[in-house]
């Protein structure tokens, strides 16, 4: 008996007490992490680019394709956000064109890069790489799939200036072990 009332007082006090919900006590922000915000700027504008591209990923190809293409660049939401249109002149077939968008987090201080294939606009799109800038180069990673089976990607940004950028893109089979560059490309500022 002394058990029922037990809990029906603690039931009562709880129907009865004010409540409050998260926001009525919000926790201290965070300050943020600007350190990076500016990582992109110099980027912004006219580019042209020579891009080298292995023909088979994670194969053991050799074997390169060199190909010249552009990219147009510009910053969204005051500098926290930005994007670029790619148009790729590849051999033997038609250009194509491809749209980046990054983001950055204030609360990390990380940047999340995606890319949309002009290919196939329809499909997912490839999880982001998430990553930062340090002493100049930037390093960005995600999980993802090829063929099937699951892959680490890598981006480095390096060389970065108001003129000119250097880019690169690898897989990993083996959890990050061993990389595979498949992919180069280097930018130069449109006159």
């Amino acid at each position: 008996m002394k058990l029922r009332a037990m809990l029906a007082a603690a039931l009562l006090t709880a129907i009865l007490a004010p409540l409050h919900a998260s926001q009525d006590n919000p926790k201290p922000a965070k300050a943020p992490d600007l350190s990076g915000l500016h990582d992109f700027d110099t980027r912004e504008g006219k580019w042209t680019a020579h891009h080298r591209k292995l023909k088979e990923r994670l194969a053991g190809s050799q074997d390169w394709v060199e190909f010249d293409g552009t990219q147009t660049f510009w910053k969204l939401m005051d500098g926290y956000a930005n994007v670029d249109e790619n148009v790729f002149e590849v051999p033997g077939g038609a250009a194509y064109r491809g749209v980046t968008l990054r983001a950055y987090d204030p609360q990390t201080g990380q940047w999340a890069i995606w890319w949309l294939d002009g290919r196939n606009p329809f499909n997912e799109m490839d999880p982001p790489v998430k990553g930062r800038f340090e002493n100049g180069v930037g390093t960005f990673y995600a999980d993802d799939t090829l063929r099937g089976k699951p892959i680490k990607v890598r981006f480095i940004w390096s060389k970065t200036s108001p003129t000119s950028a250097h880019w690169e893109q690898a897989f990993s089979p083996d959890g990050g072990k061993t990389w595979e560059t498949n992919w180069i490309t280097d930018f130069q500022k449109a006159p």
